[in-house]
Order: C-alpha cells, then structure tokens, then sequence
C-alpha cells in the first residue's frame, strides 16, 4: 500500500504528531515523515522507543490529542514499562497509536537477532493489550477502512492500538538522501582502531558496525576471536564492554559505538565513569544518523558527548574529524589510564557490497570467550 494512502486512512485516527525511532521495514514511513515534517514539533526522532512513548504521553496530556508511535519490533521491549505503567487504561488511559516494522516475521528470512523477538511481536502485543491489524502487500483500503473504525473506538476508551508492518506492506515513490560534511568513512575508521587494538579486546555495536569489523578482519586476514559482535540489543554495547572491563584488568577493552546506539542508553556512560577503569576505552563513530535503517537524523550533531563523558567521569575526551586526527589521537590514547573517551566524525555510508558476518551469533560468542579465557 502506498504510505500516502495508508496515512490518509489513519489520519482521523489521531493528531499530526509523530515520534519514535527509524526502522528499515518502515522506511517508507519515515522518509515520508522526513519529507513532510522534517525534525520539527510535528515529528521527533526520539533517543529510544520508551523515551517516544514518554513524548507521546506528553503530547496527549498538553493537547487531548492521540499521538503516533514507530519503532521496530525489537524496541518492543523499550516500551513495556511506559505501555503497562504509564498509558493502560488501568493506570492514566492514556491511548496512542504504535507503527510497528515486523522483523523476524516467521517464515521470512531475517538475521538471527530478529528471530525471537519475530515469533513472539503479536504476543507481547496481546501481553500489553493493544489491540493490532497486521499489514502486509495484499491490505486493502477497506480493510484499513473498517480496522479504523474499530481502533477509533478503543483510542476513545484510553486504550492503545498498532499496525503492525511486514516486509514490503508499504511504498513511497519519494526519496530521501542524507549526507553530512565529513569526509572518512565509518569503515576507513574501524580500520584505524583495529590496527591500534592489536590483539586488545574490541566490542563493536549493532548494525553495519559489526558488520564492517568483520569484513575489516577477513581482509586483513586477521583473527575474529577478539571482537565480540553486538548485533542486536542496540545502545548496550558500552554496558557489555564494561562487564568485561571489570573481570580483565589487566588487558584493554575497547567499545566501538554508533551515535545512535549511545544516545538509546546513555545512561551506561555514567556506570562505565563511575567505575573508572584504567583498561576502558570507549569509541564513539559520530556521522549524526540512524545510518543502519536509513540515515535519518540523531541529536548527536547538536550535543558535545566529549563533556558528557568528562561529566560522568572519564579521564580524557579526545576527538577527531578526519583520520589524520584520529591517527593522532590514537597515539595520544596510548598508555594513558582509562576510562578515554574517544570521538570521531564520520561520514554517512558504507560499500554497496558490504556483506554480513559469516560466522553465527554462537559460534563468534564461542571464541570470542575462548580468547578471553588467555586474557589475564
């Protein structure tokens, strides 16, 4: 169905204000969004999917009006808290409208992270009562029509309600480009790091991240032993690397992040200061976007993470915008007593060609422990 169509079908559902976070499989309805409203008080690309609910909650409360949600499926959990405590009609009744992409739908071939969370989307929906239409290519407009009448009354009664969106139920003839001023790739950075890591431990963040690490070590015909790939649970990368931090003292662990993961769970920033290990070193590739789904926008262009880090607690906040500094800085991070906080500029994009990692989630989980067991 073209988005245009769906979303003057649902338009008297709720008001004009939409937030959440980017989802690949909602592509269509996020470059639509882009173009109509841009980032403005009409549409907000929120830090995570609990904090989307939270500004929606506020938008009903200051307006009366019935706020839109999306996400992707695996965000379900960001929401459960603010859905169950805060929007039920057994606690404030507070009713909104989720957009919700479906990945790991079963028997569609996805990437291993999404297939748990696939199997049980329409579970935890029911969990949470809200009520869903489930879209996909062949939704007819009186489909939607008559879904429409039914959710309208729900949203009147303080509940919530979803559509959930399966791989191609949406179109948009429209395009979107996104591209900032920074001339290194995100790829050509990973490079730089694996090389001043040497046999350190690396942690590296969900989406093309991981997957440019594992490429960067086929090519180079390096081990993969020491990366630990997070390719799901985005934003807790830092967390991850953190517990691992605390058990190998004596050996450097480096977290590889995404502006975009950081800002979903910021909070971990303030553990891994509070720590304060000598042995951390947390990199943060800045290219200001949800690159991974799309290239939409994050707040990272308009935040200083190098006085975050310093407010919570690092030692150092070194940055860099090319790979000329990034060279620098890596030579200035070395030997110094962690935690460092290093961040680079990047630029939005990656190869045509960029493949997925080879190796199984368990089989990388297997050595990548194997490894640690010869770290002190």
């Amino acid at each position: 169905m073209d988005v245009i169509k769906f979303m003057s079908q649902i338009k008297n559902l709720g008001s004009e204000f939409y937030t959440g976070v980017p989802d690949s499989l909602l592509k269509p309805l996020n470059t639509y969004l882009m173009n109509t409203y841009g980032i403005s008080d009409n549409h907000i690309i929120a830090a995570n999917e609990g904090n989307a609910v939270a500004i929606a909650a506020g938008h009903h409360l200051s307006t009366g009006e019935v706020p839109y949600v999306y996400l992707q499926n695996s965000g379900l959990g960001n929401i459960v808290n603010p859905v169950t405590s805060l929007l039920s009609e057994k606690v404030y009744g507070i009713p909104c409208i989720f957009m919700i992409g479906w990945r790991g739908e079963p028997g569609v071939k996805d990437e291993p992270q999404h297939v748990f969370q696939g199997e049980i989307t329409l579970e935890m929906l029911d969990s949470m009562d809200i009520a869903y239409m489930v879209l996909d290519k062949n939704t007819s407009e009186n489909d939607l029509e008559d879904k429409v009448a039914t959710f309208k009354a729900l949203l009147e009664e303080g509940k919530s309600v979803a559509f959930v969106v399966k791989k191609g139920a949406l179109s948009y003839d429209e395009k979107a480009s996104y591209k900032n001023e920074y001339p290194s790739s995100r790829e050509e950075i990973i490079a730089e790091i694996t090389d001043a890591a040497k046999e350190d431990i690396i942690v590296s963040t969900t989406g093309k991240t991981s997957r440019e690490l594992f490429e960067i070590r086929e090519q180079k015909g390096q081990s993969h032993k020491y990366d630990f790939l997070t390719v799901g649970s985005m934003g807790h990368s830092s967390s991850i690397a953190l517990g691992i931090a605390i058990n190998k003292p004596n050996t450097k662990v480096w977290c590889i992040d995404g502006d975009g993961a950081a800002l979903m769970h910021l909070g971990g920033m303030a553990l891994i200061g509070e720590k304060s290990l000598n042995n951390f070193v947390h990199v943060i590739i800045n290219n200001e976007a949800h690159e991974s789904v799309g290239g939409q926008p994050t707040v990272a262009g308009k935040i200083n993470f190098g006085q975050i880090a310093l407010g919570c607690g690092y030692k150092e906040a070194l940055h860099a915008a090319n790979l000329a500094e990034l060279k620098a800085v890596l030579a200035e991070a070395e030997g110094k007593q962690g935690p460092i906080f290093i961040e680079v500029k990047s630029a939005i994009g990656s190869r045509d060609d960029l493949g997925r990692p080879t190796t199984t989630p368990i089989e990388n989980k297997n050595a990548f422990m194997d490894f640690l067991t010869e770290c002190e």
